[in-house]
C-alpha cells in the first residue's frame, strides 16, 4: 500500500480547475454578442440574396421572385469596367498605403523610443473624426485652388491646367487617406513584436541595410503587411464617398452604382445583385489571406519544431 504523503492532495472530485472554470465563463460571456452578430449578418445577407432574385414593379418597389435576370445583366460591358476600376483602385491604394506605411511604423516601432505611444495617438486620434468630414477635408486641399496645387504651381511642378480632383489620382489619394492608419497599426503591431537580434544578425549576414530589410524584416513581417492589405482592400473595394467627391462620371467605383441603384434608380433588385457581386469579389480575396495566414502558421509552427 503507497504511503500517504502529507500535503500531496489528488483531485478526484471532477470539477473543473480556476483555469477551466475561466475559460468557460470567457466562452459564456462571448455567446450574446456572437448570436447579435450572426443573426443580423445572416438576416442582411439572406435579405439581399432574395432582393437580388426579385423585380420591381411599375412604381419601382421591390418585388420578392425567382428572377436571374440582375445577374445577367451584370455581364454588360459598363458593370464590368465599373468593377475592374473599383478593383484597381483598391489594390493601388493597398500598394500605396503598404509603401507609405511601412517607413513610418518601421521608425515608430524600432526607433520611436518612449515616444511611441504619443506617435502612434498623432496618427491614429485624427481618424476618429467623422470619415465623410474628413474627405470633404481632403477635398478642400486637392481642389484647383488648394494650398497644394498652389504649392506645386509655386515651384514649378504644376500649371494653370494641372488638376487633382475629377480624376482617378484623386480617387485613389482619398482611399489612401482614408484607409492607410489600417495598414499603420498592423505593420507596427508586427514590428513591434519582432526580434531586433534578427535585425541585427541580418546586418552581419546580409551586410546592407536595404538587403536585410528584404531577406529579415519584411518576411518577418509579413503576416501584419498581409493583415494591413487585408484591411485597407476590403473598405477600400466598396468604398464610395471617395469617388463621389473627388472623381467624375468616369471614376465612379462599384460603390456608387449601388448607392445609385437603392436611392436613386429605385432599382433595389439590380442593386442587390451588385452587392452579391462586390461580395463575392471581397470574399474570394479574404479566402486568399486566410489561407496563406494558415501556411505560414503552419511554417511557423514547423520551424519552431
Amino acid at each position: 500500500m503507497a504511503p500517504h504523503t502529507p500535503g500531496l492532495r489528488t483531485r478526484t472530485s471532477g470539477k473543473p480547475g480556476p483555469s477551466a472554470r475561466s475559460n468557460r465563463l470567457w466562452a459564456w460571456l462571448m455567446v450574446p454578442g456572437t448570436l447579435w452578430m450572426a443573426t443580423f449578418l445572416v438576416a442582411s445577407l439572406l435579405l439581399v440574396a432574395t432582393l437580388a432574385l426579385g423585380t420591381t414593379d411599375a412604381l419601382g418597389n421591390p418585388q420578392f421572385g425567382l428572377n436571374f435576370e440582375n445577374f445577367a445583366a451584370l455581364a454588360d460591358p459598363a458593370y464590368r469596367s465599373v468593377l475592374v476600376r473599383s478593383l484597381g483602385y483598391a489594390l493601388l491604394t493597398c500598394l500605396i498605403c503598404l509603401v507609405v506605411a511601412y517607413p513610418v511604423a518601421y521608425v515608430i516601432a524600432l526607433h520611436g523610443g518612449r515616444f511611441k505611444n504619443v506617435l502612434i495617438a498623432a496618427i491614429v486620434v485624427p481618424f476618429f473624426a467623422n470619415y465623410l468630414v474628413r474627405m470633404y477635408g481632403w477635398s478642400v486641399v486637392l481642389s484647383d485652388d488648394g494650398p497644394l496645387l498652389k504649392a506645386l504651381r509655386g515651384i514649378g511642378i504644376a500649371d494653370g491646367g494641372t488638376r487633382i480632383l475629377q480624376t482617378g489620382a484623386g480617387v485613389i489619394a482619398g482611399l489612401v487617406y482614408g484607409f492607410i492608419v489600417f495598414m499603420i497599426i498592423p505593420l507596427y503591431a508586427a514590428l513591434e513584436r519582432m526580434d531586433i537580434s534578427l535585425i541585427e544578425a541580418g546586418r552581419d549576414l546580409y551586410g546592407g541595410p536595404l538587403r536585410t530589410f528584404f531577406h529579415v524584416t519584411l518576411p518577418a513581417t509579413r503576416q501584419g503587411a498581409a493583415a494591413g492589405c487585408v484591411l485597407v482592400f476590403l473598405p477600400a473595394m466598396g468604398d464610395f464617398v471617395s469617388a463621389q467627391l473627388m472623381g467624375g462620371p468616369d471614376q465612379i467605383m462599384i460603390g456608387n452604382l449601388i448607392q445609385d441603384k437603392f436611392f436613386q434608380g429605385q432599382n433595389w433588385p439590380l442593386g442587390s445583385a451588385l452587392t452579391m457581386l462586390m461580395m463575392a469579389v471581397l470574399f474570394i480575396g479574404m479566402l486568399g489571406y486566410l489561407r496563406r495566414a494558415r501556411k505560414d502558421e503552419t511554417d511557423q509552427a514547423e520551424a519552431a519544431r
